[in-house]
């Protein structure tokens, strides 16, 4: 088993899966090069430690996992290819991010054509701060130095040897999870357009008193991250477009996380919690905002 895990980016996800690594005995590194000051505090916070160059990352690291935002998947996997065809070494580059199967088999091109090992990985769960928590799929041809992160923490579990069955699960998984959030959103702003926010609300206790506690538990600490879903909805839409379905319905998810990232509540950091709005609160915002068509 590999003794040096490269992460790519320590954010809100990456740094807690350092984190547990570390914690496990294994040596966390990464590249803090053109990072936030708060990615760099997480980084430090969790013990990971800052390697100057990507070249020094991908010859130090046994394993690199991505986990950033769909956007930058293909560059960070483009990045640690050029460094791979300069100095022939050996690495498994984990992508973990949420991004179509159609699109992971092309980043997995990029990292074999270099020399890489190729795993298809997903996250489905929050951050790994409780044992059992949070899942990591994986797929593909050569998943046994990925599937060792068993022994050190994490909960890896292996789908097949196919490109794209990884990215597959988390693309379904999240689509509900996510997709069903910017629905509440949705028809919660509306009410409160249309004069019935109150009715509504108390039709939900009798009737959807679980899912109504849902959306106020969870709603009100969505907006932090809408920006960041913007692109996973995106995928999704893409991924269900691929397969002959719909992409409408995932497509106007990511236009209410547009929505709710042109908020002042979208620049809040995640463990600002005390700043947070309650439910009332975030959609009163968000109905003071929008412009209804006439």
């Amino acid at each position: 088993m590999s003794d040096t895990i490269g992460i790519l980016s320590p954010g809100d996800m990456g740094h807690t899966v350092g984190d547990v690594l570390r914690q496990n005995e294994l040596r966390v590194i990464t590249c803090l090069a053109g990072r936030s000051a708060r990615t760099r505090a997480l980084a430090e916070k969790a013990g990971i430690i800052d390697v100057p160059t990507y070249r020094q990352l991908v010859t130090e690291a046994d394993q690199v996992l991505a986990i950033m935002v769909p956007a930058q998947a293909m560059s960070a996997a483009e990045t640690v290819a050029d460094t791979l065809r300069e100095t022939n070494t050996p690495l498994t580059y984990a992508d973990c991010n949420a991004i179509a199967p159609q699109t992971v088999r092309k980043l997995g091109e990029v990292i074999t054509a270099a020399g890489g090992t190729f795993v298809d990985a997903s996250i489905i769960g929050p951050p790994p701060r409780t044992p059992g928590a949070t899942r990591f799929y994986a797929s593909g041809p050569e998943l046994e130095t990925f599937l060792g992160l068993n022994r050190y923490g994490l909960d890896v579990r292996p789908l097949g040897d196919e490109i794209g069955l990884a990215s597959a699960i988390k693309m379904c998984y999240a689509s509900l999870t996510k997709g069903l959030t910017a629905l509440c959103t949705e028809l919660l702003t509306a009410a409160e357009r249309l004069g019935v926010s109150d009715a509504l609300t108390a039709e939900f206790r009798l009737s959807q008193s679980a899912l109504f506690e849902r959306m106020e538990k969870g709603l009100p600490s969505m907006p932090p991250k809408a920006k960041r879903w913007i692109g996973e909805m995106e995928e999704i839409s893409a991924t269900f477009e691929h397969v002959g379905l719909t992409p409408k319905i995932l497509a106007g998810a990511a236009d209410m996380y547009r929505l709710v990232g042109e908020t002042r509540l979208a620049e809040l950091p995640p463990e600002a919690r005390e700043q947070f709005p309650t439910l009332a609160e975030l959609i009163a915002m968000l109905a003071g905002q929008i412009k209804p068509r006439t």
